[in-house]
């Protein structure tokens, strides 16, 4: 009597099983195999025991039910060839055999046989119910939890994690040295502006290159530039501030040109130059039909002339409770992203003949922190007006510190505002002196926490404290003037743009470690 080969009848849940036993625990995997072909021998022929090749491991059929596991080679060649050969022999021993009982049909024997032969059947089907249980029970405890550490771990693909930006702080970390940075060249990125292409006007220390922000409890993901390419088709990305915000904006241009072959499809699309001077730059994505703009609005709120019967120091105002005239070209975007802070400072105020007013009112008397309180709360109320969140997501970057040094008069005791240092180090700074902190980045957490709609505030001031190697220093298009309040680029606004690519692309949820 020809054996035939009975069709393959997966049980999903044996199958999931067979898998987790075949991954863990590959000898215990290889024993099942010899301790089922050498129980076949003693089965009836209704009983099918068939060994495929190393690609599908085992199949057993009991009565009908069928054991499949495929497509898991864990059976190497020299036992995979033990296994089949030996497979042969019971097969052309048992087909012998049954032929041979086939002619006494009838006989005792055969009857005694067919009897034992039915018990057997059932002590191995329950045999194999418990088999079952336990290979799952092993699979659960000790594969799954495995399987569970190394994805999350790994963070493979754009996975969504129990943990969010709300439990890890990712402003909350250190720099750590990482050789794959910078992540493009700023020479070669014709919208980075010359006075912040530090290598390009003569750096010669790398160093300040290769650093990488690590947070705590989570960690940033790899920089992909095509996730990012495709996430922003379509989009407007907008970017209001100051000469930092402008920073950031030529980062982020630079950081997604590296995924783009025609560098010509990318342009300025007035066919403007990068310069301080413009308060509108827009840089056109063609392919990807998307832009990233830049707003010039360093304060914020709206700059007057003197008004009238104001006192003669009095050259020009800020109107604290009016958003600047442009900021209805603001609204539409997909992306905005806030600053202000650096010019909020006596020298660009007072020294300026630049003082505050309120409706028609010039408050002489007022501090600056007390302006810049109101100024922000203006911001607030109009983004809660005038900005749809189901469409635009709004962030809020706080002060980015300077690192001047102020020269210290010996005859007072006290330091020479007007005498300041700048000294870049070569690497990040252990002891940040205080410049972690912040009232500006406090007064704008204050006013964020109280609105009315979501806000993501971008806390890069205790971070960025650290990072005195990374300013501009002497290297800058003018080298006769020190700055160690901008940034070169490459450099730490490129972080600040991968946390806000992180936040958008894994929408609020990064993977923890």
């Amino acid at each position: 009597m020809k054996i035939r080969k009975t069709d393959y009848k997966v049980l999903g849940t044996t199958k999931v099983v067979a898998q987790l036993v075949c991954i863990s625990i590959p000898r215990l995997g290889y024993e099942l195999c010899l301790a089922t072909l050498e129980f076949a021998s003693l089965l009836t022929t209704s009983d099918l025991l068939h060994f495929v090749h190393p690609d599908q491991i085992f199949s057993v059929s009991l009565s009908g039910s069928v054991f499949l596991h495929h497509s898991f080679n864990f059976c190497f060649s020299e036992k995979s060839s033990m296994m089949m050969s030996t497979y042969k022999n019971i097969s052309f021993n048992r087909s012998t055999s049954f032929n041979r009982r086939a002619l006494s049909i009838g006989s005792p024997r055969v009857s005694r046989l067919s009897w034992i032969s039915r018990w057997f059947q059932v002590l191995v089907v329950f045999g194999s119910l418990i088999s079952f249980v336990i290979a799952f029970c092993c699979g659960y405890f000790y594969v799954l939890p495995s399987l569970s550490q190394a994805f999350q771990g790994y963070g493979y693909g754009i996975s969504k994690f129990n943990e969010s930006f709300g439990s890890c702080n990712v402003f909350e970390g250190r720099w750590v040295p990482d050789s794959s940075y910078p992540l493009y060249n700023a020479t070669e990125c014709p919208f980075v502006e010359r006075g912040f292409d530090c290598l390009g006007n003569g750096r010669r220390d790398k160093d300040y290159l290769k650093w990488r922000w690590k947070p705590n409890n989570c960690y940033i993901p790899g920089f992909d530039v095509q996730s990012i390419l495709e996430k922003f088709r379509g989009k407007r990305i907008v970017f209001v501030g100051d000469s930092m915000s402008r920073t950031q904006w030529e980062s982020l241009i630079c950081l997604l040109m590296t995924g783009v072959e025609d560098k010509k499809s990318v342009y300025e699309v007035n066919g403007n130059k990068i310069t301080k001077q413009i308060r509108f730059l827009g840089v056109r994505f063609n392919t990807f039909n998307f832009t990233i703009e830049f707003f010039r609005s360093v304060f914020l709120v709206q700059q007057g002339f003197m008004p009238k019967h104001a006192p003669k120091r009095v050259k020009s105002t800020l109107k604290l409770d009016k958003l600047d005239d442009i900021s209805y070209r603001w609204v539409n975007s997909d992306v905005l992203i806030f600053n202000t802070g650096q010019w909020w400072v006596p020298g660009k105020l007072f020294d300026m003949g630049c003082y505050f007013q309120v409706g028609n009112l010039v408050k002489l008397g007022m501090s600056i922190p007390t302006a810049f309180r109101i100024a922000i709360s203006t911001w607030a109320s109009w983004v809660e007006e005038n900005i749809k969140t189901n469409r635009t997501r709004v962030f809020f970057r706080t002060f980015e510190p300077s690192h001047w040094r102020y020269s210290f008069d010996v005859e007072k005791s006290t330091s020479n505002l007007s005498r300041r240092i700048c000294h870049v180090t070569q690497n990040p700074v252990l002891d940040t002196e205080g410049r972690e902190q912040s009232l500006f980045s406090e007064t704008l957490s204050e006013v964020v926490n109280n609105m009315t709609i979501p806000i993501t505030a971008l806390h890069v001031t205790s971070m960025s404290a650290f990072r005195s190697d990374a300013h501009v220093g002497n290297w800058s298009d003018n080298p006769s003037v020190s700055d160690c309040s901008h940034w070169c680029l490459p450099g730490v606004p490129d972080v600040w743009n991968e946390i806000v690519l992180s936040y958008l692309l894994f929408d609020n949820e990064l993977p923890f470690q």
